[in-house]
């Protein structure tokens, strides 16, 4: 088990697949959003994102931008609130491993994104 998944399915009220799943589609958007180096920092430094990745296979959102990342999510039976609480999660997990520096940098390289977290 991994602590950043454990975290989000206690905190969302979800089991541990839809957290790994959910945060799988969260580091797809940013890599096909952004093409800031801090992104792939973020992902090689967060214990857990390797097996996040890979849990959703190849995901394309269709240049659908935060709607089609939102759909994605609530494909998974997340409402927005468990969507909100996923994002907080991982990005406090992520600054705890991969420093606040990086993360903030990933994510405010996404504007979309950005506004939300």
């Amino acid at each position: 088990m991994n602590e950043l998944f454990t975290r989000i399915a206690s905190s969302t009220g979800t089991d541990e697949n839809t957290a790994r799943q959910s945060v799988g589609y969260i580091l797809a958007f940013l890599r096909e959003e952004s093409s800031d180096p801090a992104v792939e920092t973020m992902i090689a430094e967060t214990p857990g994102t390797a097996e996040a990745l890979g849990s959703i296979g190849e995901v394309d959102f269709g240049g659908g931008g935060l709607m089609a990342l939102g759909a994605k999510l609530m494909g998974l039976g997340l409402d927005m609130g468990q969507i909100r609480k996923v994002a907080e999660e991982l990005i406090a997990y992520s600054k705890s491993t991969a420093g606040e520096d990086t993360v903030e940098q990933a994510i405010s390289s996404v504007p979309a994104l950005a506004q939300f977290v």
